[in-house]
C-alpha cells in the first residue's frame, strides 16, 4: 500500500512539472523568476558530496534552519526532519529516535552514532549527547536515516554528522549575542574568528541558564569551544577541535497522569525532596590531518579524546561516573578507472577505547533536614573497559551518466573487561567478554534520468551495541546472555527538483526488521537492566518538500513541509509470560508532520512560523496506555540591519507554543507505580513562552 501511494505521488509530481513547464513557455521573459533552490552539499566524508546523488535518505539542517528558533533548544529544529523524533525534558534529558530505533531507551540516546567533524561524540557505552555543542557553533547537521552509513559504523538508527562553523568572509570577525525569555531563560555568547591564508581559528564562550518552569528544574551550562585549521597548504591541512562543558541541571523527573493534567509544574516528590540533579564536566578534543597524496588518492587521519566526570544524586542512590575515551580513525579515499568506467572508494579503520568507572553511594536525603541529597556509604564500584574497532569500505561505480552502484561493508569487533572493585573483600576477578564479529554490508542502486531527478534502492544491515548498564546483571557482573541488536533495512526513494528548480521533493519508503531487540527491563525505582527480547518491524513512508518563491523585488517566501507515516510494531516479543507480539512499538509516534515558512523583505524585516504535529505514543508494551497527540505552533519575527560598515545588528522576538498546548515533551516508557501509586509516564512540555534575541556582528 505504501509503495502504491509513493508511485502515485511521483506520477502526480512529474506530470505537474511537465504541465507547468509548458505553461512557462508562454509567459513573458520579463516576469520575475522565482529563486532556484541551490544544490545541497554534504560532508566530505561521504563518497560523493551531492545530496542529490546520495542513494540514502539524509536529513539536512543548515545554519539558518538550526537558528530558526531561540538558539537554545535543538529539539524543535530536529523534529522538522521526517522520520526523526527528539524528545526533550527541560533540556537535561533528551532521546533521539530515527524510524523508531532508540525509542525504548529510558534516559538518553543510543543506537545512533554522532560525529563532530571527524571526531566521535558517541561514547564507548553507546551514549550520544549532542546538546553540549552550542547551536551557534554549528554550520550544518546531516542525519543519515537507517543503517546505510558503513563509513560511520552501520548503526541501526543511523548517524548524525555535525559540521563545525566556519568563517565565510573577511579575515576577522567578532560576534556578541544575548537570548532572554520566559522562566528566567538567559543565554550570553561571545565569539572570535580569524581566517588567514595558512590558518584559521574560532573561539567561543557561551553560558545558558534558566530557572525552569517546573519544580526542581533550574539549568546552568557553560561551554568553551576552540577549533580551526593550521598549516593550510594546497594539498594538506591540520584541523583541531576542543570543547569544554560544565553543566548542572536539576531534575524534576516524570509525573503521573493526574499530576500532569492538574499540576504539570510539579516534580516527582522523591526528586524534589532529594533535590536531585545532574552535574558534569566534559572535555572533548581532537586533531585531524587531511592530505592529498596524489590526484587520485587522499587520506584523512584523526585522533581524539573524550573525558567526562559526572555526579548525579538520585533519590535511590548517588551515582559518580568517570569516563575516559580515546581513539583514532584513518581513511583513504580516491577514484580510479576500470576501462571507461569511473569508480570512487573510501576505506579505513577506526579504533575506540573506553574506560568507565561507576560508583554508587547511599543517598541520605531523608536524614538531611530538607537540604536535599547527602552522600552516604558506598554501595558499589564498577570498572569497565570497552575496546572496539570498525573496518569500513564503500565503493561507487558510475556505469553510465544515468546509472550507478554503491556498495559498502563494515566489520565491528567489540570486547569488554569488567571488575567490581567494591566491596574489596570480595576479591572479584577481572571478567573478559567479547561479541562475535559483526559484518554489515550495504548495496545501493541509483538511477538518474536527468540532472534534476534521482531514484534509488538500497539494502543494508546494521547493528547496535548494548550500553554499559545493559551489559551488566542485577549483581553487577557481565551479562553474557546479551547480544547486540541487528537488523536489515530495505529502502526505495527519490529526490526531485520540480517546477524549474523552485520546488525540491524527497520521498522514501522503507522496511526494517530488527532481531535480538534490546529491552531496558525495570529492576527497581528508575533502575534497569538489558535483555534481548524478540523482533520488531519498522516500515513507513517519508516526504519532505522545500519551496522558494520571489513574490516581487522586495519580498520572497521560503517554505517547507514534511511528514512521516509509519508502522512500528513488535513482531515477536514476550516478557514475564506476557506476549506482546503484534503490539505497537513503545515510545515513538507512528505519524508526525511539520510545516513552516519564512517571509523575508529586502528592508531586513522577516517573519516566520512553524507547525508540528505529533501523533499519540504507546507508553507501555501492553499498549494499555497512550499519550495524547498534540500540535505546536511557533512564531518568530526580526529585523536585520547595518549600523556601520562591517557592523550588523539582529533583533529577534518569538513565541513558542502559541496555543498553550498541554503536551508531554517526553515519555518514560513502561513506567510502573510503586504500591498504589500511579505510574509516572509524563514529562510535561513547556507552556506558551516568549524570547528575544539581540546580536552584534563585526567583520573586519
Amino acid at each position: 500500500m505504501l509503495l502504491k501511494k509513493y508511485c502515485l505521488f511521483l506520477l502526480v509530481l512529474i506530470v505537474s512539472q511537465n504541465n507547468f513547464a509548458q505553461e512557462e513557455k508562454g509567459k513573458s521573459i520579463d516576469a520575475v523568476q522565482p529563486e532556484k533552490l541551490e544544490e545541497v552539499i554534504i560532508s566530505s566524508f561521504h563518497i560523493n558530496d551531492s545530496l542529490q546523488n546520495a542513494p540514502a535518505s539524509i536529513g539536512i539542517l543548515s545554519e539558518k534552519e538550526l537558528l530558526r528558533n531561540n538558539t537554545t533548544d535543538i529539539s524543535n529544529v530536529i523534529n522538522t526532519i521526517p522520520g526523526v523524533f527528539m524528545q526533550s525534558s527541560n533540556i537535561t534529558t533528551t532521546r533521539i529516535s530515527i524510524r523508531g530505533i532508540g525509542a525504548r531507551t529510558p534516559y538518553g540516546t543510543n543506537k545512533i552514532r554522532a560525529f563532530y567533524g571527524s571526531i566521535p561524540l558517541t561514547s564507548g557505552n553507546s551514549e550520544t549527547v549532542i546538546d553540549d555543542i552550542d547551536l551557534q557553533n554549528i554550520n550544518q547537521i546531516e542525519i543519515i536515516k537507517g543503517p546505510l552509513s558503513s563509513v560511520y559504523g552501520a548503526g541501526l538508527g543511523g548517524a548524525i554528522l555535525i559540521s563545525p562553523q566556519t568563517l565565510k568572509k573577511g579575515n576577522y570577525q567578532v560576534e556578541v549575542s544575548s537570548v532572554f525569555g520566559s522562566y528566567g531563560l538567559l543565554k550570553n555568547r561571545i565569539s572570535f574568528d580569524l581566517n588567514e591564508k595558512s590558518s584559521s581559528l574560532n573561539l567561543s564562550y557561551h553560558n545558558l541558564k534558566t530557572d525552569g518552569w517546573r519544580e526542581n528544574s533550574a539549568y546552568n551550562r557553560e561551554g568553551i569551544t576552540l577549533d580551526g585549521e593550521l598549516f593550510k597548504k594546497k594539498n594538506s591541512k591540520l584541523s583541531y577541535f576542543s570543547n569544554y562543558t560544565y553543566l548542572k541541571a536539576y531534575i524534576p523527573s516524570s509525573i503521573n497522569k493526574n499530576t500532569f493534567e492538574n499540576n504539570p509544574k510539579a516534580g516527582a516528590p522523591t526528586w524534589v525532596a532529594s533535590k536531585g540533579f545532574k552535574e558534569y564536566k566534559s572535555t572533548l578534543a581532537g586533531l585531524a590531518y587531511d592530505f592529498k597524496i596524489n590526484d587520485h588518492l587522499n587520506n584523512s587521519t584523526s585522533v581524539f579524546i573524550n573525558y567526562k566526570d559526572s555526579n548525579e544524586p538520585r533519590p535511590f542512590d548517588v551515582l559518580r561516573q568517570y569516563t575516559f575515551t580515546s581513539g583514532a580513525r584513518t581513511q583513504f579515499s580516491g577514484d580510479f578507472k576500470i576501462g571507461k568506467i569511473n569508480n570512487q572508494f573510501i576505506g579505513g579503520i577506526e579504533y575506540f577505547a573506553d574506560n568507565y568507572n561507576g560508583d554508587t553511594f547511599q543517598n541520605l536525603y531523608q536524614q538531611n533536614n530538607g537540604n536535599g541529597s547527602l552522600q552516604g556509604d558506598q554501595l558499589s564500584a564498577t570498572n569497565q573497559k570497552r575496546h572496539f574497532y570498525n573496518v569500513f569500505s564503500q565503493f561507487r561505480t558510475l556505469l553510465s551518466d544515468r546509472f550507478e552502484i554503491q556498495a559498502g561493508l563494515n566489520y565491528n569487533k567489540t570486547k569488554f573487561e569488567l571488575q567490581n572493585d567494591f566491596p574489596a573483600s570480595a576479591n572479584n576477578q577481572m571478567e573478559h567478554y567479547s561479541y562475535d564479529g559483526i559484518f554489515s554490508p550495504q548495496l545501493s542502486l541509483l538511477f538518474k534520468p536527468n540532472e534534476i531527478q534521482t531514484f534509488y534502492f538500497s539494502a543494508s544491515r546494521g547493528f547496535s551495541l548494548p550500553a554499559t548498564e545493559e551489559t551488566l546483571t542485577s549483581t553487577g557482573n557481565i551479562n553474557q546472555n546479551i547480544k547486540p541488536e541487528t537488523g536489515y533495512n530495505f529502502e526505495v526513494g527519490s529526490k526531485l527538483h520540480l517546477f524549474s528548480k523552485k520546488l525540491y521533493a524527497e520521498i522514501a519508503v522503507y522496511r526494517m526488521e530488527i532481531k535480538d531487540l534490546l529491552v531496558a527491563k525495570r529492576i527497581g525505582d528508575d533502575q534497569y537492566k538489558g535483555v534481548n527480547a524478540g523482533k520488531t518491524f519498522h516500515k513507513g513512508i517519508e516526504i519532505a518538500l522545500k519551496h522558494n518563491w520571489i513574490i516581487n523585488r522586495a519580498f520572497n517566501l521560503n517554505s517547507y513541509a514534511g511528514a512521516s507515516v509509519g508502522n512500528y510494531e513488535f513482531k515477536e516479543f514476550a516478557d514475564n509470560g506476557n506476549d506482546y507480539s503484534g503490539n505497537k512499538l513503545t515510545g515513538v509516534p507512528a505519524n508526525t508532520a511539520s510545516a513552516g515558512f519564512n517571509f523575508n523583505t529586502n528592508s531586513g524585516f522577516y517573519f516566520s512560523a512553524d507547525f508540528q504535529f505529533t501523533d499519540k505514543i504507546p507508553m507501555n508494551d501492553s499498549n494499555a496506555n497512550f499519550s495524547d497527540s498534540y500540535s505546536l505552533l511557533n512564531l518568530k519575527t526580526g529585523y536585520q540591519f547595518e549600523i556601520l560598515s562591517g557592523l550588523k545588528a539582529h533583533l529577534d522576538a518569538g513565541i513558542n507554543n502559541v496555543t498553550n498546548e498541554k503536551y508531554a515533551s517526553m515519555i518514560l516508557t513502561n513506567a510502573t507505580g510503586i504500591g498504589n501509586a500511579q505510574p509516572r509516564f509524563y514529562y510535561p512540555g513547556l507552556p506558551i513562552n516568549y524570547y528575544g534575541i539581540v546580536s552584534l556582528n563585526y567583520v573586519f
